[in-house]
């Protein structure tokens, strides 16, 4: 059983700070922090989970089926990730590409110990609760002294694909397009660093101060981390109701406010990234009819402009109600993988992508966020993310764009090159 005790905060944003930096001696931690950006959608500011009661963790094979019988089971808080590579339990599909990480395809816990902030009010919530115990871990958190100017260790970081060969690939997925195989398709290519030794805290400080994203995530799970930028939601279910927000369409912010608003302006009207929103808005459209009630999906924003410290972004929002004889995890099965991270038809895109790509996705592109006893559940995308295994010294961190018909192979490139530039900086 949880019960929870509330605290005022004073300091929410030294808190937050202090929260993960405590949260690093447990084997088990997610940090989750929305850097003040707040929607009608939003819940919370930031929520750390520590220190797994239960867990589950699993290979692809019947994976959201055992998801399923761990959440309705345990009808607690459960936190985690659904990697990319669990398409191949939804569809006939299978993930061949060379893996540096080797991360389990899905993992979720139990956490004993939750504290929950929104605004000033802090919220706790621990399994059998201990007032002494949770006394002395908020003393202890508010007592931590924060060390960030840790000496910056570069990291040699390199492109698994050539720019050429990228080129060569991404006319391939052209050919296939003209074809009339797909509309479209997410086409990635991952960086990589071996036999390298990173603080994955130092490196999380610097790529949430760059990014200041509403999805940002530290993920621990032992000697496996996550380090997430991710400005996008994936699905979120919060009561009936189901909420996606994909994103497509990226422009590059400018230090001039007349270049900046320039760049904004252009990627409203840019018919090209129009064109790729609207066909995974559709494709989000036709996921969620799945599971939802006869006339309840909806778009309610269609190609919004939003703006990120590093990039312009063009975010559709698509709702539904989920019919009853549905579950919450039914509602990730059908939906998974985003359309925003595969293409359409998804099948058919996410066949080509497979072939094409030289690297498995693992966790990028996948999703990390959370359960809620009731069932309500909140993930995002996994982008804008960099990946570690410390156990085998690797680092990842992967980028793709969209392709149409519409698409220049020079310039989704260079779309691959801004959405690498924060995790370079980070690294390099």
């Amino acid at each position: 059983m949880r019960t929870s005790i509330y605290k005022f905060i004073e300091n929410p944003l030294q808190f937050k700070e202090q929260l993960v930096v405590w949260g690093q001696q447990f084997r088990e931690v997610t940090f989750l922090d929305s850097n003040s950006f707040s929607d009608e959608f939003s819940s919370f500011d930031c929520v750390l989970a520590v220190d797994a009661f239960t867990s589950i963790k699993t290979d692809y094979h019947n994976a959201f089926e055992d998801l399923k019988q761990y959440q309705q089971t345990t009808k607690d808080w459960l936190f985690g990730y659904l990697s990319y590579d669990l398409k191949n339990d939804v569809e006939q599909l299978q993930s061949n590409n060379s893996d540096g990480l080797n991360f389990p395809d899905l993992f979720f816990f139990q956490p004993k110990k939750i504290m929950l902030l929104k605004g000033s009010q802090l919220e706790i919530q621990y399994l059998n609760l201990c007032d002494d115990e949770v006394e002395g871990d908020f003393e202890e958190v508010n007592n931590w002294v924060l060390y960030k100017d840790v000496e910056p260790s570069a990291v040699e970081v390199q492109q698994r694909v050539a720019k050429q060969n990228y080129l060569d690939k991404v006319s391939k997925v052209l050919e296939h397009i003209h074809q009339g195989d797909i509309y479209e398709a997410n086409f990635c290519m991952e960086f990589y660093a071996e036999n390298v030794i990173i603080n994955p805290l130092e490196k999380f400080w610097k790529l949430n101060a760059i990014s200041q994203a509403p999805f940002t995530v530290f993920f621990k799970n032992n000697k496996q981390f996550l380090l997430s930028a991710s400005p996008e939601r994936y699905l979120k279910k919060e009561g009936e109701n189901l909420i996606s927000q994909p994103i497509k369409g990226t422009a590059k912010r400018f230090f001039d406010p007349v270049e900046d608003l320039k760049s904004k302006t252009n990627l409203a009207q840019d018919p090209k990234e129009r064109a790729e929103n609207i066909m995974i808005t559709d494709l989000v459209r036709n996921d969620l009819s799945r599971t939802a009630q006869k006339a309840t999906v909806v778009v309610k924003e269609l190609c919004g402009i939003y703006s990120f410290l590093q990039v312009h972004q063009m975010i559709s929002t698509i709702t539904s109600k989920i019919d009853p004889k549905y579950s919450a995890v039914d509602a990730l099965k059908t939906t998974f993988p985003m359309g925003s991270m595969t293409g359409a038809p998804k099948l058919s895109a996410m066949k080509i992508i497979e072939a094409l790509e030289e690297s498995k996705r693992g966790l990028y592109s996948g999703a990390v966020g959370y359960f809620t006893p009731n069932g309500d559940f909140d993930f995002n995308v996994v982008i804008r993310s960099i990946l570690y295994n410390q156990e085998n010294q690797y680092v990842s961190f992967s980028v793709g764009s969209a392709i149409t018909s519409l698409s220049i192979p020079e310039k989704e490139y260079e779309e691959c090159l801004l959405k690498a530039k924060a995790m370079l900086e980070v690294l390099q």
